[in-house]
């Protein structure tokens, strides 16, 4: 023992100095590392390095249990807040400052070290996250708590600043015990029956629970609380878990870092000051940035334009018309020009002109059209749904879905296109249960349905099984109206088929056309002869009989043109067939009297039908404008019955002595008897008679619609009428109306009220007051004296007569919707085919707050790359 060294009980001065210059030494390597972190200085290239996370609870004193206020960044020093779980310390310790968080004496370099190891790998993944989401934006709504999967600082920033959004203007579902949420558990309500409001508490409309929205962002460790964490769905029991939740210690301390944070940001005087203006500087350059790509995407969508190319490189060949766009704009614009130069100087990784991006502001622009549509129908209140389908370039039926509602801030007709909708089954149930679900994602109520138009389809009009019928069974007041216009083509096409002879004519007409068209040769050879200022040929339409008008037009005025050309192709052409087709046409057809009469009598048929059925395809025809319409063409065909064949014979025989032809018919010999008929009289008894008939016939079976709406709203529209009415017959009228306009213990209107309102309004009803629409708007001016008329003359106007808006739509399914583009998503035609066709309505929708949230998102990327 005594042989053995004593033990120091003390390290020696110069183990003191070597601890002592290691612990200087760590304390000197971690200056810096959080200014280094919140300014940006270069962009990251590959990994990321070693840097102590941003947050304020990783840069803790190490060996202290109490954590800081880790939500704002904040030294509040002498803090002593525990974990969130009601274990709250007494003791004031000091928190550690995240710039050189580390206490010595407690932890070795080694720790500290493996420590920061860990963060810098955590750091790396947030970095390599952040670049590979930088070009796009999620389409869920970050303000629905249900969405917050991992909350981070720059969530918590994002929503504070944004503050929570209550819900309350929606049904909320119930739940297996029909049990829901309701609007009132949003107050409070004191002993002294003061009512308080809830602020903090939100709702889910994805999970349908309720939140606590403070403890839910600064709760740091998990809970048995679901106000907390998976959130509350049990509403028989939820004002007593309100009751406990406000009274916890936990719950006022998140409010406390809530509020404390709010006011931070809002009075900009939070430690990360600067990382903040850098913030809302790149914010402001993004959202000019994208202003600008907002007015590109309109452009291009409103012509019809395709966006990408080859390539999506800026100042590149081929690389598509979006780019194009925005590098001729960058030439005059200091915005973009910046914004180019950064990125060919590779300045900025993150430019938002990528593809993902141009998909993202297609679909922001038209949701918020779409809104702005659904707001002006929902002002309306009633409305009428347009439907027709149309196979696209891929052979995938598309439905286009169209509303008619009065504008009431107007008093003018508007009918909305609110998308395609992508149909599998074509059947009148299935096509209705489409129909449904578009109204309820677009939250219109069926029941506030007062007119359906569809065309003549089985599936459509079908009175058991057909769309209109299933219709009618939920709602008895949403009137079914035939198309006016593909009713038109239907009675054109029962006169033709009605008579052979009237087969034969078209057929020729349509030869005419096919033999020049066939060639570039041919074509010039009838262009010499009609001239410049001559009608060309039209091929016939199997769908649209009203405009074969131009087809009949252009042979009826210049028959010895036409024949000429032909003689001179039977003379020239070495092609056999061709010789045949026209010495046919000029032995036979156009050297028959006959086909000159059969010019005259159906250029004056269509071109009568043609006229009323372009008046009828107006997006402001009202049901009575188009029946006083239908009343003059049928007017027309009985005097034509009767003095339009003279006519058309006085004209026929014109185009006989320019045709140097003779005005003969062909005898035809009575098969009944042996006594020889006259041409002519067989050819109008047969031929004449057999087409207008047909059409007399026709009126009255598709346009009995027309009939019904006139029982019921004849005496509105019909002014003069309203006039002269007693008073007996008018409240009989309103009375018969208002049945009509009932369903169950719902109705629009009381009858006596309206009869007493009409009374008074012929009287005061401006002479210069000849239409509905007049009416209506003497009503929008008188402000609200006569309610029970305001609302006659509004669904009266909301009735549909055609389905020509949805036809204009097809027109611009197939320029977007090309050969070229067929492989387009859904979501991406129903955006560009909702700024292309509402393009007016676009142009009224105020971005600004849309691009605003669209570049605060964008802007903390950037910054935290």
């Amino acid at each position: 023992m005594a042989g053995m060294p004593l033990k120091r009980k003390q390290s020696s001065g110069c183990q003191n100095r070597k601890n002592q210059k290691k612990r200087l030494a760590s304390t000197k390597s971690l200056a810096g590392s959080f200014d280094k972190f919140l300014i940006r200085n270069q962009p990251i290239v590959g990994n990321a390095t070693n840097e102590d996370d941003a947050t304020a609870d990783k840069g803790m004193n190490e060996g202290n249990e109490n954590d800081g206020i880790a939500d704002n960044g904040m030294n509040e020093g002498n803090v002593s807040d525990g974990a969130a779980d009601n274990e709250i310390e007494e003791d004031n310790v000091n928190v550690g400052v995240a710039n050189n968080g580390v206490n010595e004496g407690i932890k070795g370099a080694d720790g500290d070290n493996r420590d920061r190891n860990e963060d810098d790998a955590n750091t790396t993944a947030e970095n390599n996250e952040v670049g590979n989401c930088g070009d796009k934006l999620t389409d869920r709504d970050m303000l629905d708590p249900g969405n917050w999967e991992t909350i981070d600082k720059k969530l918590v920033d994002f929503l504070v600043e944004k503050g929570p959004v209550r819900v309350d203007n929606i049904i909320f579902p119930r739940d297996d015990k029909n049990d829901c949420f309701s609007s009132y558990h949003y107050f409070r309500k004191l002993s002294n029956f003061e009512k308080q409001d809830r602020r903090w508490l939100v709702y889910s409309k994805t999970l349908d629970k309720v939140f606590c929205f403070c403890c839910k962002l600064f709760m740091k460790r998990e809970s048995n609380y679901q106000l907390c964490s998976t959130g509350f769905n049990d509403w028989n029991n939820l004002s007593g878990r309100f009751a406990s939740h406000e009274n916890c210690g936990v719950h006022h301390r998140c409010m406390y870092y809530w509020l404390e944070l709010e006011l931070r940001l809002r009075k900009e005087k939070t430690i990360d000051k600067r990382i903040q203006e850098q913030i809302n500087k790149e914010r402001k350059h993004y959202k000019e940035v994208l202003e600008r790509m907002k007015d590109g995407v309109l452009f291009l969508a409103k012509n019809g334009l395709t966006f990408r190319g080859d390539n999506e490189k800026v100042y590149t060949k081929n690389n598509g018309n979006f780019l194009s766009f925005i590098e001729t704009l960058g030439k005059y614009d200091p915005v973009l020009k910046y914004h180019l130069e950064s990125i060919e100087k590779n300045e900025m990784r993150t430019h938002y002109l990528s593809h993902k991006i141009q998909n993202e502001l297609i679909s922001m622009l038209a949701d918020a059209t779409r809104k702005l549509i659904v707001k002006k129908i929902h002002e309306a209140k009633y409305f009428s749904v347009i439907l027709d389908c149309t196979p696209d370039v891929s052979r995938r039926e598309k439905m286009s879905i169209i509303i008619r509602c009065v504008d009431v801030s107007t008093a003018r007709i508007e009918e909305y296109y609110l998308g395609f909708l992508r149909v599998e089954d074509k059947t009148g149930e299935g096509l209705f249960f489409e129909l449904e679900d578009a109204l309820i994602n677009l939250g219109l109520n069926i029941d506030d349905i007062r007119g359906q138009g569809y065309d003549n389809g089985a599936n459509m009009k079908g009175k058991h099984k057909g769309v209109q019928a299933r219709l009618l069974e939920i709602n008895p007041r949403a009137f079914y109206t035939p198309c006016a216009c593909h009713s038109l083509n239907l009675i054109l096409s029962d006169m033709a088929k009605s008579c052979p002879k009237a087969s034969s004519f078209f057929g020729s007409i349509q030869r005419i056309y096919t033999l020049f068209s066939a060639s570039t040769n041919r074509w010039d050879v009838f262009k010499e002869e009609i001239g410049k200022k001559g009608w060309t040929l039209k091929p016939l339409s199997d769908t649209r009989w009203e405009s074969r008008v131009a087809s009949v037009k252009a042979i009826r005025y210049q028959a010895p043109k036409i024949r000429n050309a032909l003689e001179r192709l039977r003379d020239s052409s070495p092609i056999s067939q061709e010789v045949s087709t026209a010495d046919s046409l000029v032995s036979f057809d156009l050297h028959n009297f006959e086909f000159y009469l059969s010019l005259t009598i159906w250029y004056r048929l269509l071109f009568a039908v043609n006229t009323v059925s372009k008046s009828l395809q107006s997006k402001d025809m009202d049901i009575g404008v188009a029946i006083q319409q239908m009343k003059g063409l049928i007017e027309f065909f009985k005097d034509f019955r009767v003095n339009g064949f003279q006519k058309a014979m006085d004209e026929a025989k014109e185009i006989a002595r320019a045709m140097r032809t003779e005005p003969t018919f062909r005898e035809v010999r009575n098969t009944r008897t042996t006594e020889p008929t006259s041409g002519e009289e067989f050819f109008r008894k047969n031929y004449f008679l057999y087409i207008v008939d047909s059409a007399m016939s026709s009126f009255r079976t598709r346009f009995e619609q027309f009939q019904m709406y006139e029982e019921i709203f004849g005496f509105l529209y019909d002014l003069n009428k309203l006039k002269y009415m007693s008073e007996d017959e008018l409240m009989s009228a309103c009375v018969a109306l208002e049945a009509y306009l009932k369903h169950g213990r719902s109705s629009d209107i009381d009858g006596r009220e309206l009869c007493m309102e009409l009374i008074v309004m012929r009287i005061v009803l401006p002479s210069s007051c000849s239409k509905p629409i007049d009416v209506l708007q003497f009503l929008l001016r008188m402000g609200g004296c006569y309610p029970n008329a305001w609302i006659d003359y509004r669904i009266l106007l909301t009735i549909p007569v055609t389905v020509a808006s949805a036809e204009r739509s097809f027109s611009m399914l197939k320029l977007i919707f090309s050969y070229l583009r067929s492989t387009m998503s859904q979501e991406r035609l129903v955006g560009l085919s909702m700024l292309a066709i509402e393009n007016d309505m676009a142009m009224q929708v105020d971005f600004k707050i849309v691009l605003s949230d669209f570049a605060s998102r964008n802007a903390r990327r950037v910054i935290f790359e």
